[in-house]
């Protein structure tokens, strides 16, 4: 056994032993460590109730009330019709998660992460969604055991459930579907347009764009840029529309069909993925990888942006919150940097670069580079 094992094993017996942890709770020196060790431990228990908590909030649209201004609870119980012990209740706990906060004279505004909800929507456009997920942990142990069967989510993502479009997928992606993508597609654009800028580029190619909302902001930042999107037909379609409605359909187009089983146009010298290889899983993803190279021209880019596991900081968004999302949703997973730039490579990529974004608890970015001279790759 190494003495790492060794140390570790002596760590664990003393943090597992009652007696040690009553006088660490006690012990000056390690009084804040274990009150802070217990608060988390604590969290990981309640976080069902706080993200409960969260939901309610959002439906009832709490923090939209209080941006208009602080309120009392007499006049939020009416607001939102609820009864006023109720209403307290909801906004004591909503004051213990600094979502809301106490105000002169008895009332309540907004806290400092209910402010950051009001400009992001996106956030609560996926707590309401995430009445799905919940109903699907309910069974975690079930969950990881494949004992299930057809899941919340998978039925929600409904390009999930096979290789085979569903009938039904058109109905499902023309409303819910691709309104809560495009409702987080602004924060996740800006973070790629800023880490990597366009302007020596001529045609960008999104691949899996959903409505068009990252070509969108591509748009507005590069007027010399040609746009063109690539996704199921009924997702397609909607993208088109919203170009024309822009004014962007003389430099913006829309090619439907499935990137796993037909290919991509060529034409471009960018492509991107955002938010789409950790869809799927890894003879997928591969495939899918390949696709875009065979698209690109020599010196061609590759643009692949989502969260990734092993995020400094970050860790519990893809490690944890992604990786049973999409065990839920019954396909893909989060990968790390380097499993990515290793599945770049095999795919036959030159070049990979991970490159800094403001916010990568939100999306990470890899750069990956066709070679100058087109080699031949059995795939």
């Amino acid at each position: 056994m190494a003495w790492t094992d060794r140390y570790l094993a002596v760590r664990d017996r003393w943090l597992s032993n009652p007696k040690f942890q009553r006088w660490a709770a006690a012990f000056t020196l390690t009084r804040p460590t274990a009150r802070k060790r217990a608060r988390a431990l604590f969290d990981l228990c309640a976080g069902f109730v706080y993200s409960q908590i969260l939901f309610a909030c959002v439906r009832l649209k709490l923090f939209e009330l209080l941006a208009e201004g602080p309120l009392t609870a007499d006049q939020i119980a009416a607001r939102l019709a609820v009864p006023l012990d109720s209403t307290e209740r909801l906004l004591e706990a909503a004051a213990s998660l600094h979502l809301v906060e106490r105000r002169p004279l008895g009332r309540f505004g907004l806290g400092h992460l209910g402010a950051a909800l009001v400009g992001n929507p996106a956030v609560g456009a996926m707590v309401e969604h995430h009445s799905l997920f919940y109903a699907d942990l309910r069974d975690p142990v079930g969950l990881l055991r494949g004992e299930r069967g057809q899941t919340e989510l998978s039925r929600y993502w409904t390009y999930s459930a096979g290789d085979k479009l569903r009938e039904s997928f058109p109905d499902a992606c023309s409303t819910d579907y691709t309104t809560l993508m495009s409702s987080s597609q602004p924060l996740v654009s800006d973070e790629i347009l800023e880490a990597y800028p366009l302007n020596k580029h001529r045609c960008l190619l999104d691949v899996g764009g959903g409505d068009g909302s990252f070509l969108i902001e591509a748009a507005k930042r590069y007027a010399h840029l040609e746009l063109v999107l690539f996704d199921l037909p009924p997702v397609a379609h909607r993208a088109q529309q919203r170009f024309a409605a822009l004014g962007l359909g003389s430099r913006a187009r829309a090619h439907a069909g499935d990137f796993l089983a037909e290919p991509l146009p060529a034409g471009s010298d960018v492509v991107s993925l955002v938010r789409v290889v950790h869809d799927h899983d890894d003879d997928a993803a591969m495939a899918l990888l390949r696709a875009t190279r065979r698209a690109l021209p020599p010196k061609g880019v590759l643009l692949l942006a989502e969260p990734m596991m092993g995020t400094p900081g970050a860790e519990p968004v893809a490690d944890a919150y992604f990786g049973f999302y999409l065990l839920a949703m019954g396909r893909g997973r989060p990968r790390t940097p380097q499993t990515l730039q290793q599945m770049l490579q095999a795919a036959g990529y030159a070049e990979t670069h991970l490159v800094r974004t403001r916010q990568p608890l939100q999306s990470r970015l890899i750069v990956a580079r066709k070679a100058a001279a087109t080699s031949v790759h059995k795939n």
